[in-house]
């Protein structure tokens, strides 16, 4: 009963928030959100959705100006991280790191998408025609790969960040993603 009383008032504060910075709220984005929140199942409930995608969705805008590509990926990032058990904030975090949320991103070293997965990973699992660009296929195979990190490294989220990256040893790749956590995903 705590937690639902506390998620109401962050839900409120959310929207306070969310209206704040602009007086009048756009009626798509709102139709979009609650259309999203009622077709995930991540969520403990539908209020506990529209809350968590109206707070993100406002803090990706800038990133991805596109409300129903915003709120499409805040559903998937949800659904995929809770489907491995790791916070949606710590994956949508990873993502800004990794690709500023650029779902064509392909780095210098052939990563691609979102999470900015290696290719070989497809070969490997024996599904080499997988799409990596495709916001699914990139989110089911990175959040996959950060979890193992995770369990690898008996929870250590620096040890996990660093494999994930392949920096194993260096710190600064998982500053960079606790630093965007801290400041951008799971600030008040």
């Amino acid at each position: 009963m705590k937690s639902v009383r506390t998620l109401t008032l962050l839900c409120l504060l959310a929207l306070r928030t969310v209206a704040a910075a602009d007086d009048s709220p756009d009626p798509a984005l709102r139709e979009l959100l609650r259309a999203a929140a009622n077709e995930t199942d991540s969520f403990e409930d539908h209020y506990a959705a529209e809350v968590w995608l109206t707070d993100m969705s406002a803090r990706l805008a800038r990133q991805v100006p596109d409300p129903a590509e915003r709120v499409d990926i805040l559903r998937q990032v949800h659904y995929e991280a809770t489907r491995v058990n790791l916070a949606p904030e710590l994956v949508l975090a990873v993502i800004d790191v990794e690709s500023n949320f650029d779902r064509y991103a392909i780095s210098y070293a052939d990563a691609r998408g979102l999470m900015q997965v290696m290719p070989f990973w497809l070969n490997e699992i024996g599904r080499p025609k997988d799409n990596l660009l495709h916001v699914h296929t990139n989110l089911r195979m990175g959040c996959t790969i950060l979890r193992y990190y995770m369990d690898m490294e008996d929870n250590d989220l620096v040890k996990a960040l660093s494999r994930y990256n392949g920096s194993r040893g260096s710190r600064k790749y998982a500053d960079k993603v606790l630093d965007k956590l801290r400041l951008k995903w799971f600030r008040a």
